[in-house]
């Protein structure tokens, strides 16, 4: 029982820190006039390196290693809780 409560709660703190991330990602892409690549969400949150004069022209918001460290705990989280219903299905 105390595993599924921490493995909910590690899961729900990854959802909540990518979501987050998405969500402001995608308000802030609105504004972006400017970005390299396919998809103006993604360069919103991961950014590029920028070479020579380009650095005044930033315009993301470098938020890459939180939105994977949110996405790595949810994952743990959906593992704790999978291994703990399946020790309990196997009972």
């Amino acid at each position: 029982m105390k595993r599924t409560i921490i493995g909910g709660f590690i899961m729900l703190g990854g959802l909540l820190v990518t979501l987050a991330i998405i969500l402001s990602g995608s308000i802030y892409a609105t504004s972006i006039t400017a970005w390299s690549g396919k998809s103006k969400l993604w360069y919103a949150i991961f950014g590029e390196k920028q070479y020579g004069e380009e650095v005044e022209a930033i315009q993301s918001l470098f938020l890459g290693f939180p939105f994977i460290i949110g996405v790595l705990l949810t994952i743990l989280g959906l593992t704790i809780l999978g291994y703990e219903y399946y020790k309990t299905f196997k009972q």
